[in-house]
């Protein structure tokens, strides 16, 4: 619903659903720095963050981002996939992904 309040075509949405997962570039520099970043931008609280600071500042970019962004968000754990952790990228707070599995 909040989509349909911005200026925006809604192949937006579709175009930029899987830009948080960018964020996977944080592992270059080890699973500390790649679980932090990926978790900054996949916590829902941000993206609510980021979404009223666009209401306030009445940034109508920032309002998409935080849809994008909370969106996003929540498509992953609805798949399983959780907030990382340091051990590694296939490790969760929902569980370990991939082949070999306990999600």
């Amino acid at each position: 619903y909040l989509f349909s309040l911005l200026n925006y075509e809604w192949w937006w949405v579709l175009t930029l659903i899987l830009a948080p997962d960018v964020l996977m570039l944080g592992y270059l520099f080890g699973n500390k720095s790649g679980a932090f970043f990926y978790n900054f931008f996949h916590h829902r609280g941000i993206a609510v963050l980021v979404y009223l600071s666009g209401i306030y500042f009445q940034i109508e970019i920032l309002k998409l981002a935080g849809i994008i962004l909370f969106s996003h968000s929540a498509m992953d754990r609805m798949f399983g996939y959780g907030l990382k952790l340091v051990t590694g990228f296939q490790d969760t707070h929902l569980g370990k992904i991939g082949k070999n599995n306990t999600v």
